[in-house]
């Protein structure tokens, strides 16, 4: 496990050697959920990139793992309504500038997946992987969210979450405060979206608790360059989910990416 300084902050970072396939392919970028880190992928990414013959990046974005925290999360350092585009459009490209993985494919969970999706409407992507990814706020969404605070505030989801974040009060706290302002209910990255021009593999569960179907069905792009997968008996993490499953469909994806 490394650590990468990126726009002055200290970022955790895992590097995954590609198997020796004797064919170079550009690498995935693992991003991860909106309480997620390094740690939390476990050896999902491990196995994604053996089994597609890729080297593989993954990072804890500022305040999760065991990147930098935020200094007063909940007041001077809350997260603005446009977090997931400062993201997107600065941290991740200077991190792949200091990793030399220009044009990588992106492989993005929830929160995650929002931030490929916009990274890719702007810079060069070989390919996008969007699972159960948020193009816009939907009313299930905030309820879900909801229901989290209350679990983490009756002290399950805190003990849950403390195995994966240095910081984890800071992890929390940065996520579902901004979720659940005011000001974030207009997010809608649908016409960002329009723009991608990589191709796209868009994977939702059927019985997500934070979206819906709308979410991938939402992301206007011509049937040529969209793979849409609808997963049955799958909540919002499709990796844990429908591991299996989830695989194939990204490894038959990745197969058509020259």
């Amino acid at each position: 496990m490394n650590r990468v300084a990126v726009l002055g902050t200290q970022l955790e970072v895992q590097h995954i050697r590609a198997p020796d396939t004797g064919r170079p392919r550009a690498p995935l970028v693992f991003l991860h959920e909106g309480l997620g880190s390094v740690a939390m992928w476990r050896d999902w990414p491990q196995t994604v990139c053996q089994v597609t013959g890729r080297a593989g990046w993954v990072y804890s974005r500022r305040g999760y793992g065991h990147s930098d925290a935020v200094a007063d999360v909940r007041h001077s350092g809350r997260l603005l309504p446009d977090y997931l585009h400062r993201e997107a459009w600065e941290v991740l490209p200077a991190l792949l500038n200091e990793l030399a993985a220009p044009a990588p494919v992106l492989l993005g969970h929830s929160d995650g997946a929002s931030i490929a999706l916009l990274y890719a409407s702007r810079l060069a992507a070989s390919a996008c992987i969007a699972m159960a990814p948020h193009v816009m706020v939907e009313d299930v969404s905030i309820r879900a969210i909801e229901a989290a605070r209350q679990t983490y505030l009756d002290g399950a989801l805190r003990e849950r979450l403390g195995r994966y974040h240095a910081g984890v009060d800071g992890a929390f706290w940065q996520w579902n405060d901004i979720w659940l302002s005011p000001g974030f209910r207009s997010f809608d990255i649908r016409d960002d979206c329009a723009r991608i021009t990589a191709p796209v593999l868009a994977i939702q569960g059927l019985d997500d608790p934070y979206g819906t179907l709308a979410q991938i069905k939402q992301i206007n792009l011509p049937p040529h360059q969209i793979t849409r997968v609808e997963l049955p008996a799958c909540g919002h993490s499709p990796h844990r989910d429908a591991p299996q499953e989830t695989l194939q469909h990204i490894t038959t994806f990745l197969s058509r990416i020259a």
